[in-house]
């Protein structure tokens, strides 16, 4: 734990604050050793460590699965939820301030999962992914209840070199009286990406004005790809 808890801390927030602010998502690289994706990966197979399964055929979500963490969470997957928030809580509440929002967020962790439970949102929403040939997801938003941290997290735990092809991970944002703008990020084997999950302020001519953002993968053309996602809220 140590040495994620190093690796998080050291990471570039100023450059991924600024990056998140330009293009709504910042990629974090080589977040995650070989050997921690595998062991997050294998976990898959060890229903044990999940609440609930979805495959998302049956909800027009997509092709593929995944499946929802209970909690304890593993250690890995708390530690880099608890351990990446506070870092992101001043990008989220800056935000809100520019969409004029009136909600601003607790410093830790614990303090905005209380805040969730309250409400009743008490499921955890860290999940494992895990896609085939010719699976994909669909173009989505990661909402599950009132309270919304605006900030989100994927790693990718497979190589794209060795262990699968296609599978890209896009981003699409949705400017008012505009088409659509994707984006297809470049990832590796640890690497993790953060974006928005719902909305991100935009600077107009005359005042900052939202965006709406929406997330997928592209289908995977041969191999198995796995994924791990953060989400810093619960769900009801």
């Amino acid at each position: 734990m140590e040495t994620i808890k190093h690796r998080i801390a050291t990471c570039d927030y100023a450059g991924l604050a600024e990056s998140l602010d330009a293009q709504g998502w910042a990629r974090v690289p080589s977040l995650l050793t070989s050997h921690e994706c595998q062991a997050i990966a294998s976990l898959y197979s060890s229903v044990g460590h999940f609440r609930s399964q979805v495959h998302m055929a049956r909800h027009g979500f997509g092709k593929g699965e995944y499946r929802y963490f209970s909690y304890p969470l593993p250690p890995l997957v708390a530690e880099l939820r608890r351990g990446f928030y506070p870092y992101l809580v001043p990008i989220a509440n800056r935000w809100h301030e520019r969409m004029h929002i009136d909600v601003r967020f607790p410093l830790d962790h614990d303090g905005f999962l209380k805040r969730c439970h309250a409400a009743g949102q008490l499921r955890p929403t860290s999940l494992l992914l895990r896609y085939g040939p010719g699976d994909f997801n669909c173009l989505h938003q990661d909402l599950y209840g009132e309270h919304v941290f605006p900030l989100q997290m994927v790693i990718l735990l497979s190589d794209p070199a060795t262990e699968f092809s296609g599978g890209e991970f896009v981003v699409t944002e949705q400017r008012p009286r505009m088409q659509s703008r994707v984006e297809v990020l470049p990832l590796t084997q640890g690497d993790a990406v953060v974006f928005a999950v719902n909305a991100r302020p935009i600077a107009g001519s005359k005042s900052d004005y939202r965006v709406k953002i929406r997330h997928g993968v592209s289908t995977v053309r041969h191999g198995l790809r796995h994924s791990l996602g953060i989400i810093f809220h619960d769900a009801t």
